[in-house]
């Protein structure tokens, strides 16, 4: 596969010291998102992570 500067994923992926693996993973889930939607789902999973352990804690008590 090649992207918009005519190298090649894998060459791509080298270049910014990550797997090719990962950048289809990621691909997957980021694929469709503007830059903006991207940072404010992650911020959701942060906060959702968060939310559980407060949960998980609470019901320890």
């Amino acid at each position: 596969m090649v992207v918009a500067q005519g190298i090649l994923i894998k060459q791509a992926c080298r270049q910014c010291s990550i797997a090719d693996k990962t950048y289809y993973k990621w691909r997957k889930e980021y694929g469709g998102l503007r830059m903006d939607q991207a940072k404010r789902f992650k911020e959701n999973e942060k906060e959702n992570a968060r939310l559980k352990k407060l949960l998980a804690e609470a019901e320890l008590d």
